[in-house]
């Protein structure tokens, strides 16, 4: 037993959600991941959602099975959608991308806040951005600030124990260079995560979709290379 509070981290095996993981064990939580095989285009962010819970030593790691390909609209669910490649910092900043899955926080952070339940943890951590970000609709902190209030009128825990859930968005203000930059210093292997929406059937990414942009672009920031290895590299 563990006098520590449970948190659930919303673990995409990406660079953002990892670092969220390593911020959440920082502050004293005891941690539960939770991934989802939603449908995407790969399953490689999985493998690396499953490593990187390993290496943190995650009191449980859960995969939820969904299918939002039976909606599609996006990207990165539609095989017949391109993902944009090769956007100029002018496109990366205007509009709604594609990529973007429809009302895909709403439903992650939906189980999260069933499972959060369910363990009696009052805390959720998602690694939404504000700052270097694709555009997302529910990356924005007025999103999170609503869903928040929400789910304290929408659970048991909430309305008859008064356990009230928060959501934290630790990265919420910092620009994807100070994410990579606190994360190397709570000793993130970043090696571990993949961030591409669109990578070769290796695993290796593209370096050319946004994702991938942002990422090189916060390493190269931080004057190091990205561990991981890109199509151009071999």
């Amino acid at each position: 037993m563990t006098d520590k509070p449970k948190a659930i981290i919303l673990l995409s095996g990406g660079l953002d959600s990892t670092t969220c993981l390593a911020i959440a064990q920082s502050e004293g939580f005891e941690t539960y991941a939770l991934s989802f095989r939603y449908g995407q285009r790969h399953s490689f962010e999985l493998d690396s959602a499953t490593e990187v819970a390993k290496q943190f030593g995650v009191v449980k790691h859960h995969i939820a099975e969904i299918d939002l390909r039976a909606f599609g609209g996006s990207a990165l669910t539609d095989a017949d959608i391109e993902v944009p490649k090769s956007r100029s910092q002018e496109e990366l900043s205007k509009g709604i991308p594609i990529t973007y899955v429809p009302a895909r926080n709403t439903i992650f952070l939906s189980f999260a806040l069933a499972w959060a339940e369910v363990l009696k943890a009052s805390d959720i951590f998602i690694g939404i951005n504000a700052l270097d970000y694709s555009g997302y609709p529910d990356c924005r902190p007025e999103y999170i600030e609503a869903y928040e209030k929400m789910a304290n009128l929408a659970t048991k825990e909430a309305v008859e124990m008064g356990r009230k859930l928060t959501i934290h968005r630790p990265l919420l203000n910092l620009t994807k260079a100070q994410i990579i930059a606190r994360g190397l210093k709570l000793g993130v292997d970043y090696s571990k995560t993949i961030t591409c929406y669109d990578p070769d059937s290796e695993g290796r990414s593209c370096g050319q979709c946004d994702a991938c942009q942002l990422r090189l672009k916060g390493f190269a920031v931080n004057n190091i290379a990205d561990p991981i290895v890109y199509q151009k590299d071999k």
